[in-house]
């Protein structure tokens, strides 16, 4: 089943970096942006949680790594002209990431259990 997660969190870690770098040309330039915030945090709390199910032993190298990622998305954003690279975009990251890892956490010790 690892093997699955793994290949999932790949997926979703490629699908995610080229989501954020398309050019979006109905994009409103907006400083803070509720939904957006959402977005990102929704997004790096499903990387986190796969993150975590793919790679148990690791959490806070996982933590840290996705924290990164969120972090070079921002700056590539920033490079681009047609993107927007934002510090409160990392900070709903890591809301995100936390989100995630709490979720994997409350799984592990059997206090969510998935449907089946």
């Amino acid at each position: 089943m690892s093997h699955i997660f793994k290949t999932v969190f790949w997926l979703s870690v490629v699908g995610l970096g080229i989501a954020s770098l398309v050019p979006v040309d109905l994009l409103p330039a907006q400083s803070f942006n509720v939904w957006d915030k959402a977005q990102h945090a929704l997004g790096f709390a499903w990387l986190a949680l796969l993150g975590l199910l793919s790679y148990p032993r690791q959490p806070t190298r996982m933590a840290v790594c996705l924290l990164i990622y969120g972090a070079a998305i921002e700056l590539a954003q920033a490079a681009t002209g047609w993107r927007y690279g934002e510090w409160s975009d990392l900070a709903a990251d890591g809301a995100g990431i936390l989100l995630g890892a709490l979720a994997w956490w409350l799984l592990l010790r059997g206090r969510l259990r998935p449907t089946a």
